[in-house]
C-alpha cells in the first residue's frame, strides 16, 4: 500500500496539501481483468495508483494486442491524455490483479498545476523518463537476443514482486511476457521451459512463479 507522500507527480506538494488533495479524488477499485479505461475515450481524470497491477495496452496494426508497460503503486496514468491537445486516451488500461487507484478529475488536476506550477517540471521529467524507457526498450528489441530479453525482463518482474520468502508471483500470461520483452509466446514458452528444468520456475495459469531468490 502506497502513502500519501509516495506519488512522485505529487512531489512539489507537502503532506498536508497531499491529504487535501486526496480528499478531493475519488476512490476506485478494479477486479481482475477489469479494463479500466479504453483507447481514443475522452481522457478526463489523472489515476493514482494505490495498489495492484495494472496493464498499459494498444491494439497492433495486425489486430493483435499488446502490453506496454506496467503501473504499480506509486504510479500513475492518464496526465498523457489530460496535457495533449485531443484529449483521448492514447492507451487501454486493464487491471491484472485486484487494484485500487484515486481519480483526480481534469478540473482539479488543471487547478492543482495553476497553483502549483513545479507540478508541471515533475510531468515533464515522468513523460521524458518514458520516453528514455521506450527508447531502450527499443534499443533491446533491434539488438538484444530475444531469450535474453525475456530472461531480463523476467529477473526484474522478480525483484519487483518478491516476498519477505523470496518468492515473486508474477501476475503476467506468457502473451504478456512476450509483449513486454518484445518477441513471441513461442520464445517465451521455451525460456520457461528451460527455467523450469532447472528449478527456477513454476508456471501456473495467469501467472509466473520466481523461486529463485534476487
Amino acid at each position: 500500500m502506497v502513502r500519501v507522500t509516495d506519488w512522485p507527480i505529487l512531489s512539489p506538494l507537502s503532506d498536508e496539501q497531499k491529504r487535501q488533495l486526496l480528499a478531493l479524488a475519488r476512490r476506485r477499485t478494479f477486479a481482475r481483468g477489469e479494463v479500466v479505461v479504453h483507447r481514443d475515450d475522452t481522457a478526463d481524470t489523472l489515476h493514482l495508483v494505490r495498489s495492484g497491477c495494472l496493464a498499459v495496452r494498444v491494439l497492433t496494426p495486425v489486430g493483435d494486442i499488446a502490453t506496454l508497460a506496467l503501473v504499480g503503486p506509486g504510479g500513475t496514468f492518464g496526465e498523457l491524455g489530460l496535457v495533449r491537445s485531443a484529449h483521448l486516451r492514447s492507451a487501454t488500461i486493464q487491471a491484472l490483479e485486484p487494484s485500487e487507484t484515486h481519480v483526480l478529475r481534469r478540473a482539479t488536476f488543471d487547478e492543482l498545476r495553476r497553483t502549483h506550477p513545479a507540478i508541471d517540471t515533475v510531468l515533464v521529467h515522468i513523460l521524458a523518463e518514458r520516453v528514455a524507457d521506450l527508447t531502450d526498450r527499443l534499443v533491446d528489441a533491434l539488438y538484444t537476443p530475444a531469450p535474453r530479453r525475456v530472461t531480463a525482463l523476467i529477473g526484474a518482474l522478480a525483484d519487483r514482486y518478491r516476498d519477505g520468502a523470496g518468492t515473486a508471483t508474477i501476475p503476467l500470461t506468457q502473451d504478456d511476457l512476450a509483449s513486454l520483452a518484445g518477441t513471441s509466446r513461442l520464445t517465451v514458452s521455451r525460456v520457461l521451459r528451460d527455467m523450469r528444468a532447472r528449478g527456477e520456475v513454476d508456471v501456473r495459469r495467469g501467472k509466473l512463479i520466481v523461486t529463485t531468490p534476487g
